[in-house]
């Protein structure tokens, strides 16, 4: 029996994703859930085959959640699924340590297959991104400045773009206001950004959050 966990914060999105796979794998149990904490719980209960995680997770974030995976259950196949530019986060999804990567807008048809993929132990990456990764290691260009940040600093961009205050992130990614406090300071620094305006300007011409506040 197969064994696939959903990890997305959306309800309907869940149940989309479960009607798609469950057409496939008839014989599959699923399991959801809504937050990290919520998957977290549901890994240590039971043993599961691939973990399908969207990458804006409230209680954590889905990048901690990749490293967490990747230490406490290595062999967990884990495909990482956003509405986000796969070119933008695809890259440290995969060096977080996830398997494969799947836009949300993606066809039913290419979700069953990097499911497939990954199951079987092997990777997935759409076409269109694995040329993408291909041009980039074969005729390496200058790195965007975010690509320096840590993946908590990457969180703070991300939640702060979409409109969030400290004390607000701070309680997304179960960290103090001080510790998050700290990595907003980082992340201007390495960004080379004044203030927040102009982290919230950043962030859209880079594509770099799924939920992004009207252009300030």
């Amino acid at each position: 029996m197969t064994r696939i966990l959903i990890a997305d914060d959306h309800r309907m999105v869940r149940q989309g994703l479960k009607r798609i796979l469950a057409e496939e794998f008839a014989q599959a149990r699923f399991g959801e859930a809504g937050s990290v904490p919520e998957a977290t719980a549901l890994l240590r209960q039971g043993t599961w085959d691939v973990l399908l995680l969207d990458i804006f997770m409230p209680g954590g974030g889905g990048l901690e959640m990749l490293l967490q995976v990747a230490s406490s259950h290595p062999r967990l196949r884990v495909l990482v699924l956003s509405s986000a530019p796969e070119e933008e986060l695809a890259l440290r999804a995969l060096q977080a340590g996830a398997a494969g990567y799947v836009n949300k807008q993606a066809a039913a048809e290419e979700l069953v297959q990097a499911v497939k993929n990954v199951l079987a132990g092997g990777n997935y990456v759409s076409g269109r991104l694995a040329e993408r990764l291909a041009r980039v290691y074969a005729r390496p260009s200058p790195a965007a400045l975010h690509e320096c940040l840590s993946n908590r600093e990457f969180q703070v961009l991300q939640l702060l773009a979409e409109g969030k205050c400290l004390k607000e992130v701070a309680a997304e990614l179960s960290l103090s206001p001080k510790t998050v406090s700290t990595f907003h300071t980082r992340t201007l620094k390495k960004l080379r950004l004044r203030n927040d305006v102009e982290l919230i300007h950043y962030a859209l011409d880079h594509r770099l959050a799924e939920r992004l506040p009207a252009r300030v």
